[in-house]
């Protein structure tokens, strides 16, 4: 039994990692999530052997996901929270996931790659845990209402009104949505390169081309790292800050890389930081509808770097 439970947990791995990502927006949890899941399965196996394993263990794996986001926004996080950032693949779904059948670009809907987007998560944050799981279930991952019920211990009408309350408060996400096709995340990996070389250069006309009048600035060291406490929101405020920073981050090693569906940078310090400097750091982006920088994220806390390649 033992060994056949290890064979399907294997099986359904990559699966349950995908979903719990979402979920919790962290690699590290999803791992933490994923890992109870098979102690569970080892522990307390279905009693009914003969069922598909599948929905058993998103049984488990969401009961326990759903928790940990309890347990998490019931404790102060110091700055803004930011998901941890996972490489993905320029033209197909983050390595870390398996393909899902069935349409991916419907409407209402999220293909793989716009499910780990860094604005895809955050809007995710303004969920439930439950409204979470059943957007997640239903638009992402295709699963019909009877499904849904069944890995979330509901009923089908309740399914229904948590989804349409989950879509209900993704509205601002949908008013700015903006699907990352091949074409726009080549564009911002271009503009990320332009952005960084003309920090380096201290081109302030440059810069200022580059942002949207509006452009935001967020930086998640978890209270480990020097960061800003608060969202940095305009052209000439983002600016500035970048230009403050950029002088301790010339001897480092850069790698480009793309990160939840855009362009990303990580930065290595090759010496020993000061002033709660973070060793490594893991910048990525999105532009606006006008080809501009909208959106730079940085993620330097350690806990959140789990899912990032070493140099």
């Amino acid at each position: 039994m033992t060994t056949d439970l290890e064979a399907a947990f294997a099986e359904h791995r990559r699966f349950l990692w995908s979903l719990c990502y979402r979920m919790t927006g962290s690699a590290a949890d999803a791992d933490d999530v994923v890992q109870d899941t098979f102690v569970r399965a080892m522990q307390h196996p279905p009693r009914r052997v003969d069922d598909p394993l599948r929905p058993w263990l998103v049984k488990v794996a969401l009961n326990l996901a759903r928790d940990l986001l309890r347990k998490r926004r019931r404790r102060e996080y110091v700055g803004p929270w930011l998901p941890s950032p996972i490489e993905t693949a320029d033209e197909a779904p983050p390595s870390h996931e398996p393909v899902v059948a069935g349409e991916l670009t419907t409407e209402g809907r999220f293909d793989l790659l716009e499910s780990v987007s860094f604005a895809f998560l955050l809007a995710l944050e303004k969920l439930t845990p439950t409204q979470r799981a059943v957007l997640l279930l239903r638009d992402v991952f295709d699963y019909s209402v009877k499904e849904t019920a069944a890995a979330l211990d509901r009923s089908e009408a309740n399914v229904k009104t948590t989804h349409h309350r989950a879509r209900a408060a993704m509205d601002a996400y949908h008013q700015t949505r903006i699907a990352p096709t091949p074409s726009r995340r080549t564009a911002a990996g271009q503009a990320l390169q332009q952005f960084l070389e003309r920090l380096a250069a201290h081109d302030v006309a440059g810069i200022e081309a580059l942002l949207a009048a509006d452009v935001r600035a967020t930086t998640d060291g978890g209270g480990e790292f020097r960061s800003a406490l608060r969202t940095i929101v305009g052209r000439d405020k983002v600016m500035r800050f970048f230009l403050s920073i950029v002088a301790f981050t010339r001897d480092s090693h850069v790698r480009f890389a793309r990160f939840n569906a855009g362009p990303g940078v990580v930065v290595d310090l090759r010496t020993m930081p000061k002033e709660r400097l973070a060793p490594r750091t893991v910048m990525t982006m999105n532009l606006n509808a006008d080809g501009r920088i909208a959106n730079i994220y940085v993620v330097s806390a350690t806990r959140k770097l789990t899912a990032v390649d070493s140099v």
